[in-house]
């Protein structure tokens, strides 16, 4: 059995969130924040619903995580999210002085890591390749149909 507290658990969280992204036409990328073995925060992408470019799963969910926590902060923290951070979420972490990054599927074109330098907080922790059959099964299943660069 599966324990709640576990990686895998709240990966699968986060493919739900991603799940809900794609019923909305929306890339499939969808992210948690974990706060002592709990949830505290749940976002998938809202880019084409919101209007707005910077509307990714990341962004929406470190806000929504700092609302709840009631600071901008979250070192304590870690985020499960379905595809490697891009380089204005990676941004984003770095100032938000997350704890840890758990990604599932890498992101070779936009991804964060194809920068020499890391563009994360230097105490962040990283690991990938969580759950990475999944969620690049979603994101592969949304772009059959749709191509964008």
């Amino acid at each position: 059995m599966l324990s709640v507290h576990s990686d895998e658990h709240f990966m699968k969280e986060a493919i739900r969130q991603a799940e809900i992204a794609y019923e909305k036409g929306e890339v499939p990328v969808g992210a948690v924040i974990v706060a002592d073995n709990r949830i505290i925060a749940r976002a998938h992408n809202q880019t084409e619903q919101l209007n707005d470019a910077t509307a990714h799963a990341e962004m929406l969910v470190i806000t929504a995580a700092e609302n709840h926590l009631g600071t901008k902060y979250l070192n304590e923290c870690t985020l499960f999210v379905t595809l490697e951070p891009c380089v204005m979420c990676a941004g984003a972490l770095y100032w938000a002085q997350l704890g840890k990054v758990v990604f599932a599927a890498q992101d070779e074109k936009r991804g964060y890591s194809l920068h020499e330098k890391n563009l994360l907080h230097p105490k962040t922790k990283v690991e990938k390749g969580k759950m990475e059959k999944e969620a690049s099964k979603l994101l592969k299943d949304f772009f059959k149909n749709v191509r964008i660069d």
